[in-house]
């Protein structure tokens, strides 16, 4: 359990946050004590093996501490039955409405917890107030129902930050640690505390359309709204996308895919537009969604780039927003196409190399003409395009 700690004169904002979040979590565990629902001990036991212990106030940080307290709170019967049957009747429940429409203490105290991550959440991913609530709960596996609803205790982990991890740290209610094999699916069901990712992709879109257009590099409002010529404007229409199976660990949800699709505008700087492409959830699985990726009335020239991204729960759109803009602000229109991926990849900050999935594929110098099936550079994703016109009647 962390230590009772009060605030300094001399600390920072950061610092501060992070002593009133500790202070809350002690709060916390004190009530769940009073109420029988766990031991000193057990909280105590609580703490991920050397190898996974993370910097607080990460993403990853914020959802292994609201996994950890959660786990300790389903001591409580009431509450693990409540819990459980939000666990099977939803594939993915918000932690806040939960606590909110629970009346129990241990609801009642965990609820502080929640409020507290959701709040750093926004900050940690740059997101601001307008968010909503983020933190969400699920079943790590389909397979997993029978059993738990069979009774079986469930155990509660956050997804690690590296994809490439060999194990998932879970927690019980006792406190206790446990070391998961991340490619193995445990017998035991897991519930997964995590961001609630299509949330924070449709927040962030925003973020970014709003920072891109202050710097110049877009202009608010989504990518298919631009004012066009009076009849009409070609756009580039995905016909077919699919991204290849790279066999994520079992305790990754489903993904949250967008696209920064890049060029040079009509004022011959360059502008970024996000896309957002909520449906591509699976890898290995083809989806035909006819979305809008290029709206050329946009471009100066009839080429653009496209880079896709993958929201992995640490992705933090005002800091991309600010990387791009540092980076694209310095090419200069020459008076032919330049091609713009290696620039947007190296605007990303040097942590998103080591450990995060977030890149997933580039498309370079797509034509407003292109027709067919397009293999990623990287080799990840296909994309099949047609060019389709947009008639203003």
């Amino acid at each position: 359990m962390y230590p009772l700690l009060t605030a300094s004169a001399y600390a920072s904002p950061q610092e501060t946050r992070v002593i009133r979040h500790r202070f809350r979590t002690s709060v916390v565990c004190a009530t769940l004590l009073a109420f029988g629902l766990g031991t000193l001990q057990g909280v105590a036991s609580a703490s991920a093996p050397p190898d996974t212990a993370r910097a607080s106030g990460t993403v990853a940080a914020i959802e292994d501490g609201a996994a950890r307290s959660l786990a300790a709170t389903l001591s409580d019967s009431a509450w693990r039955t409540r819990v459980r049957e939000a666990a099977l009747t939803s594939d993915e429940v918000g932690l806040g409405d939960l606590v909110g429409k629970d009346p129990s203490q241990a609801a009642k105290g965990f609820g502080s917890v929640v409020a507290d991550a959701d709040r750093e959440l926004a900050e940690a991913k740059g997101l601001g107030t307008k968010a909503g609530p983020l933190l969400q709960l699920r079943l790590a596996d389909e397979s997993m129902r029978e059993a738990l609803r069979a009774g079986a205790e469930p155990l509660v982990a956050a997804a690690p930050a590296d994809d490439g991890a060999t194990t998932v740290t879970a927690y019980d209610s006792a406190g206790r640690a446990h070391a998961l094999d991340a490619h193995r699916l445990p017998e035991r069901p897991v519930y997964v505390v995590g961001v609630d990712a299509e949330r924070a992709v449709t927040a962030g879109m925003a973020v970014l359309r709003e920072e891109l257009a202050r710097n110049s590099l877009s202009t608010a409002g989504p990518v298919d709204s631009a004012s066009a010529a009076s009849d009409g404007f070609w756009t580039s229409r995905i016909t077919s996308v699919r991204l290849s199976d790279d066999e994520e660990p079992w305790v990754k949800g489903d993904a949250e895919i967008f696209s920064l699709v890049t060029g040079f505008g009509q004022d011959g700087k360059v502008r970024v537009d996000p896309v957002d492409m909520p449906y591509l959830d699976e890898d290995g699985r083809t989806y035909y969604p006819n979305q809008i990726l290029v709206n050329w009335s946009y471009y100066k020239y009839n080429l653009a780039d496209v880079v896709m991204m993958e929201e992995d729960g640490s992705t933090n759109y005002r800091s991309l927003a600010k990387a791009l803009a540092d980076a694209l602000l310095t090419i200069i229109d020459m008076g032919a196409y330049v091609p713009l991926v290696n620039a947007v990849l190296d605007a990303m900050p040097d942590d998103w190399w080591t450990d995060d999935p977030d890149y997933v594929d580039s498309w370079y110098t797509l034509a407003r003409s292109s027709a067919g099936s397009f293999r990623g550079a990287r080799g990840n994703g296909t994309m099949a395009l047609e060019p389709y016109w947009v008639s203003a009647f």
